[in-house]
């Protein structure tokens, strides 16, 4: 089927283009700068203009029969007011915009559109999240569940939506283990805070392959966790990191240092979520990384 794809340029981007493509799907992708993005993907891939606060044309969609939506400004930033602003507009105003679209343009059968396992709230301690857990109150939580609102508006027009929820994407090309790994390396990384709180992760060749299962397994539909079956602890996962790269861990970051350095952002960090994958599971899903150790020695070994 002919894909269209936002967020192509991003972290999942180039490998879910990529995996489109050898699934042989046609890739359309929706950009702010579609000659940039084009050209970090293969040959084959057409575009067109799309910067999720301006009204979308029905004809930038090309045909598509699909569409992921990957698209939404940065979490990982001090939140400012004006941050604030562009991470909410982002998410729901270009969702809007892009359903809307889809709407007009009549060919699409298929929506895949990005949510975060920060829906659940920034901290939720040991509870075990499954897609029916209830919805969290902090800022991120209020910005997921109004950006999966206007997702599901495609679905309540006729259009099977799924919403996948992701927890922290593990790659050393970027995410927050890219930002982990020079401390690590030089032997000075460890636990965040208390280290108890858990970190719901997830190796990017299984996002991409939740991605790819999301669109293509019909009978999906809804909320979907993005994160792998087994959540760690912060502690478990600075030990399990510094074991696969043969450095120490012991050296723990304060919750005040996090505070000031990221302010309310800092939430994320030392607050925990234990997401657990129910849907996908269920679904049949088989994980090429279940557990973290054997998931980070394929990404840093």
């Amino acid at each position: 089927m002919k894909v269209a794809v936002t967020g192509a340029s991003g972290f999942l981007g180039p490998s879910l283009v990529q995996r489109l493509l050898e699934r042989g799907h046609g890739v359309h992708v929706l950009a702010r700068d579609v000659k940039r993005t084009l050209g970090r993907l293969p040959s084959g891939v057409t575009g067109s203009y799309y910067d999720t606060i301006t009204p979308l044309s029905p004809d930038a969609l090309a045909g598509a029969e699909a569409v992921i939506h990957l698209a939404g400004e940065p979490v990982s930033q001090r939140w400012t007011e004006n941050a604030r602003r562009r991470i909410q507009e982002s998410r729901v105003v270009g969702t809007r915009m892009l359903v809307e679209a889809m709407r007009a343009a009549g060919t699409v059968r298929r929506f895949v559109s990005a949510s975060a396992a920060g829906y659940y709230g920034a901290d939720r301690g040991a509870e075990p999240l499954t897609e029916t857990g209830s919805p969290g109150e902090d800022f991120l939580a209020q910005v997921c569940r109004a950006w999966e609102a206007e997702a599901l508006e495609a679905d309540a027009a006729g259009i099977p939506t799924v919403v996948p929820r992701f927890g922290v994407v593990l790659h050393p090309s970027g995410g927050a283990l890219k930002k982990m790994l020079p401390a690590f390396r030089m032997g000075v990384g460890g636990r965040m805070g208390s280290g108890k709180q858990y970190l719901s992760w997830i190796h990017r060749d299984d996002a991409v392959g939740l991605l790819l299962f999301a669109l293509e397994r019909e009978e999906l539909r809804g909320p979907l966790n993005v994160t792998a079956p087994e959540p760690v602890t912060n502690a478990d996962f600075a030990h399990t990191l510094g074991a696969t790269l043969h450095r120490p861990s012991l050296l723990p970051v304060p919750s005040l240092a996090l505070k000031g350095l990221f302010g309310e952002m800092s939430l994320i960090v030392l607050g925990g979520q234990r997401v657990l994958p129910r849907a996908a599971l269920e679904a049949g899903y088989s994980f090429q990384y279940a557990e973290l150790a054997p998931a980070l020695r394929s990404l840093l070994t």
